[in-house]
């Protein structure tokens, strides 16, 4: 039952990280924050760095929960191999994304390296995504006849 609602909490998370990352790209943000992994004056920096900051702070939330939801899959006995492929496949990809996102901050945005992070982030959301729907399909329970 909690394997259920994590991967839904690491969907719904990770699809929030997405539409602000997506906003600090298009907004022009990306190194408003020219430091990784804080921006300047620490853990609650100054209100020019808040968009970026909350990015930030949601990668670390979606990276976590994502590495929960497989320890969670692997450790329950329901869960089929599909779901412990899917959640440890995604829990690489939500380390590669965040090392790639640390590479690109330091690499003053360079342009292959935000395409390839963009397409890690859609490989990771496609995986957390059929998380979530195996999990969904463990948690029912079949029908059985009473004939």
């Amino acid at each position: 039952m909690a394997l259920k609602y994590l991967a839904l909490a690491s969907l719904i998370v990770l699809y929030s990280l997405m539409f602000i990352g997506g906003y600090v790209s298009s907004a022009g943000l990306g190194l408003s924050c020219p430091e990784w992994p804080l921006c300047p004056n620490g853990v609650l920096p100054d209100a020019k760095y808040f968009i970026e900051w909350t990015h930030r702070l949601v990668a670390v939330t979606t990276a976590t929960l994502v590495i929960v939801t497989a320890i969670v899959s692997w450790l329950n006995k329901d869960a089929h191999r599909k779901i412990k492929f899917t959640s440890a496949f995604a829990a690489i990809l939500v380390v590669t994304q965040i090392t790639l996102g640390a590479i690109v901050i330091n690499l003053k945005l360079h342009a292959v390296l935000v395409a390839i992070h963009l397409g890690v982030g859609i490989l990771l959301f496609s995986m957390v995504l059929l998380t979530a729907l195996f999990a969904f399909k463990i948690a029912k329970k079949p029908i059985e006849s009473t004939i």
